[in-house]
């Protein structure tokens, strides 16, 4: 007798309580492998397949694609043993899934989103005449094209009964966004699991609470109503909206800038490349001078813990570096990049920027940097003030390089010529600390060999 598991939505990393789903891998009646991805959904982070700890049939799918499921809600349930499904059978109710699945513990997941070889996914021969989902809130009818010749006066507003007893809400994101815009949860009908609240309900009901208001009828000939374009602020971009604000709300930043002569440093990389192996790249040389700057001026590397009133210094560099996407911009991280050399530099930072693009960046890939790295320049631009990107304390901003006139050894010539900028948390350090890493970091891009005499 086949044995029903029910398999929700894991935890997928550091503070994200909730997910999109982007595309369902599988339909009601696959026979899936363990470990096998069934979803992708985004998050606030990264794009990620969540694989299944169970092998069987899909007897019920939960959501639809462009729905937020919170941590913890069902995904699907399997029934384990059997290799299909009887055309009469129906799906179990959650809770007895759930009852049934308390005798076995499932197994540990396989990283999101990894690269690992994966069995093919099988589907039974004749065709699925009913899926079985999650109940989901019924879409408000669409508005006319036009108005009515004579509209009827809009009837008065039905105050909202509020009922008594906790509200359906596990999201502190929900809970936020509908607090910081005075919307009363316990007056939503929620249309996650159980009546959950999720952060779709409460736009909708800010959507609904800003709509403008009916004009009054006037004899006068029919206009058409025009609206800008509303984008909601969620996933990726709502991500980085929230930590930029926060960001802003938090950090008392300040911003120093220079300018350095990079003809140097740009000689010493065609030199490196000249003689073979993997290239190295420009990015790869800032980054190292960038470690070796943050071993003499540790207090950059660090993060203020507002609650117990104390910086703490890190002891390894965590090094994040930006890359703009078709998702938009993502910081992946470079793990303790204060023991690699350019080489090693070079391939880490290649194979983090393809998996950003390709949109397969684990959540571990996108958290825990300690200090920013960002290269505006590849947008031909000079300068910047980078915001810093919390919880860190600073951000080193480099600009394009270009041939400009520059003094060199008291004669005027032409010079590839870079913009360096230092966004840092004026709690951590003063100025005296931020120009000191600043001016290191310019003399290295200026004379590599400062390098390699302070190493």
């Amino acid at each position: 007798m086949p044995q029903v598991m029910e398999f929700k939505l894991p935890d997928l990393g550091e503070g994200l309580t909730e997910a999109e789903i982007v595309r369902w891998l599988v339909a009601v009646g696959d026979v899936v492998a363990i470990d096998q991805p069934v979803v992708e959904v985004e998050t606030a982070k990264a794009m990620v397949e969540v694989p299944c700890p169970y092998g069987g049939v899909v007897t019920a799918r939960f959501g639809e694609e462009g729905q937020e499921l919170p941590v913890g809600a069902p995904l699907i349930t399997v029934a384990v043993g059997a290799q299909s499904v009887p055309e009469a059978a129906e799906a179990p109710a959650a809770g007895a899934a759930e009852a049934e699945g308390a005798a076995a513990a499932p197994r540990p997941l396989i990283g999101y989103g990894s690269d690992h070889s994966r069995p093919a996914r099988r589907r039974r021969v004749r065709p699925v005449t009913a899926a079985v989902s999650a109940p989901v809130a019924p879409a408000a009818a669409a508005p006319a094209p036009f108005a009515a010749p004579a509209p009827a006066p809009a009837p008065a507003p039905v105050p909202v009964a509020v009922p008594a007893g906790p509200v359906p809400v596990i999201s502190p994101l929900v809970r936020k966004l509908a607090k910081d815009n005075g919307v009363d949860l316990r007056a939503l009908h929620g249309s996650g699991p159980e009546g959950l609240v999720l952060r779709a309900d409460v736009e909708a009901a800010l959507a609904a609470l800003r709509a403008p208001e009916a004009a009054p009828a006037v004899p006068a000939a029919p206009a058409v109503a025009v609206q800008g374009e509303r984008i909601p602020l969620k996933g990726l971009r709502g991500a980085v909206a929230e930590k930029l604000s926060r960001s802003r709300r938090e950090i008392p930043d300040a911003t120093c800038w220079v300018d350095a002569d990079a003809t140097e440093l740009m000689a010493a990389r065609a030199a490196m490349n000249a003689v073979g192996g993997p290239k190295i790249s420009v990015l790869a040389l800032l980054a190292r001078i960038c470690t070796a700057a943050l071993a003499r001026y540790p207090e950059l590397n660090s993060t203020v813990d507002l609650a117990a009133k104390e910086i703490v210094r890190l002891p390894s560099v965590h090094l994040g570096f930006a890359a703009q996407t078709e998702r938009g911009l993502v910081v992946p991280v470079v793990r303790d990049a204060q023991g690699m050399n350019p080489e090693s530099l070079s391939a880490e930072f290649a194979r983090l920027t393809e998996l950003a693009r390709s949109g397969k960046l684990a959540p571990s890939d996108l958290t825990g940097g300690t200090f920013t790295l960002n290269n505006y320049g590849v947008f031909g631009v000079d300068g910047s003030t980078p915001i810093v990107n919390h919880p860190e304390a600073a951000m080193l901003g480099v600009g394009r390089i270009i041939d400009k006139p520059w003094v060199h050894e008291g004669q005027l010539a032409v010079r590839k010529v870079v913009q360096l900028s230092l966004t840092f948390d004026h709690r951590v350090c003063d100025g005296g600390t931020a120009g000191g890493f600043l001016r290191y970091v310019a003399d290295c891009v200026e004379s590599p060999a400062v390098l390699l005499r302070t190493l």
